[in-house]
């Protein structure tokens, strides 16, 4: 199965964010040039925040990926985080990927993605080792896209403060979303700080 770990955040942030980007749409759709380019916007259902992306992994590898996940929550504490700005991989001029960047305490949320990636590597799962970058990806191009101007109306956004406080599990399911996207299934949670499973 194809899974990742990932912060989800509350309804009333994605709620904001929704606003936001409804707005964005509207001036995109309003632009002759950048409504020529190819868009494919992200879902309210796809936003989160990942810490680490596992790609397919096996049935008979879960269990112990889930037991070190729960040691890592445990050993976690819950985070306060907002949504913030935007950007473009790689770059706003020739950007594949709008996003919108994550702060407040991103030090901490380093360190938790580094400690989820470690515990998904020890038991055997390919992990890439590159910084991490923590945002919501807005949408994605086709064809790499000069940004600049959206990145620049993004720029002003601030988001409400929340506190992550749930480490998720997520299953992928490719092209069974809205519009050809992916689908996620969170198949078990965490809360942070504390012992137990928050869902099965």
């Amino acid at each position: 199965m194809r899974l990742f770990v990932a912060l989800v955040p509350p309804a009333s942030v994605l709620d904001d964010v929704a606003v936001v980007v409804s707005d964005i749409r509207g001036r995109v759709d309003a632009d002759v040039r950048l409504r020529q380019e190819q868009w494919r916007w992200t879902e309210r259902a796809q936003w989160h925040l990942t810490l680490a992306f596992l790609g397919e992994v096996g049935d008979d590898v879960v269990p112990g990926l889930k037991a070190r996940l729960a040691r890592v929550a445990r050993r976690s504490q819950p985070l306060h985080l907002h949504v913030r700005g935007g950007g473009g991989f790689g770059s706003a001029r020739n950007a594949r990927v709008l996003w919108s960047g994550v702060h407040g305490d991103v030090d901490e949320l380093r360190r938790l993605a580094g400690s989820v990636a470690a515990a998904a590597r020890r038991v055997g799962i390919d992990v890439p080792d590159r910084r991490y970058r923590p945002h919501l990806t807005l949408a994605r191009l086709r064809v790499p896209a000069d940004v600049r101007p959206v990145v620049e109306w993004l720029s002003d956004y601030t988001g409400p403060v929340w506190e992550a406080d749930r480490l998720e599990l997520v299953r992928s399911y490719l092209r069974a979303g809205p519009n050809g996207g992916s689908r996620y299934e969170t198949i078990h949670a965490w809360p942070l700080g504390r012992p137990g499973s928050a869902a099965e």
